[in-house]
C-alpha cells in the first residue's frame, strides 16, 4: 500500500465545466469525499470530521489490503480499480464472494467488536482509495452521537444491500429459482 504522509491527495487536476476557459482545480480529500456515494447530502461538519481520519492509499494489482482475522481499524471508499473480497480455503483457490469497484465502500468490520476482518481482500488491478482511520472515526462517534448515528445510518444500508447480493449469489449457486414448483401432497 502507498500511503500519502501528509494526509493530503497528489495533485490532480480535473475540469470543473467542460466549457473552454473555465478554471481546474485541485482535488482535495474533502472534495473527493463529499463526490462519493455514500456521503451523499451528507452534512458538511460530517465531512470534515471524515477529512480528520482519512488519507490517501493505492494499492498494486495482486495486493492484500487485509486478511481475514486481521484487526481491522480502517475502512476504504474505492475511488479506481476492483478489489476482490475472498475466503481462503486450506486446499485450492480462494472462493471469491464479491468484487467491489469504484464508489464502493469496503469493510465494516472497524465497527463492529472485537474489530477482525472476517474476509481476505485483495485488489484485483492498480486500486486507488480513501482510507478511513476506524479508530479514529469510533472516538468522534462516541464525541457526537448524531455524527455516528449518521454514520451508522449510511454503513448498515451498504451492509443490507451486501447481504441481499450474497442471499441472490447463494440462490444462484445452488440453483434454487424463484418459479420452482412445488408438489402437492
Amino acid at each position: 500500500m502507498i500511503r500519502d504522509p501528509e494526509n493530503r491527495m497528489p495533485v490532480q487536476l480535473r475540469a470543473q465545466a467542460s466549457a473552454p476557459g473555465k478554471a481546474w482545480a485541485p482535488e482535495t480529500l474533502e472534495r473527493v469525499l463529499l463526490s462519493h456515494p455514500l456521503w451523499d447530502g451528507c452534512e458538511p461538519r460530517y465531512i470534515q470530521l471524515l477529512v480528520e481520519c482519512a488519507s490517501n492509499v493505492s494499492f498494486s494489482a495482486g495486493e492484500i489490503i487485509f486478511r481475514q482475522g486481521q484487526e481491522a481499524d480502517q475502512f476504504y471508499l474505492i475511488r479506481y480499480g476492483r478489489v476482490v473480497l475472498e475466503i481462503s480455503r486450506p486446499a485450492g483457490d480462494p472462493i471469491v464472494l464479491q468484487t467491489v469497484g469504484e464508489g464502493d465502500f469496503l469493510g465494516w468490520s472497524w465497527m463492529i467488536t472485537p474489530y477482525r476482518w472476517h474476509f481476505d481482500a485483495r485488489a484485483a488491478e492498480l486500486t486507488r482509495a480513501i482510507l478511513l482511520d476506524g479508530t479514529c472515526i469510533r472516538q468522534k462517534c462516541e464525541a457526537d452521537h448524531d455524527f455516528g448515528y449518521e454514520i451508522m445510518r449510511r454503513v448498515t444500508h451498504v451492509i443490507e444491500h451486501r447481504l441481499q447480493a450474497t442471499r441472490l449469489q447463494l440462490l444462484d449457486i445452488y440453483g434454487i429459482r424463484s418459479n420452482v414448483k412445488h408438489r402437492s401432497r
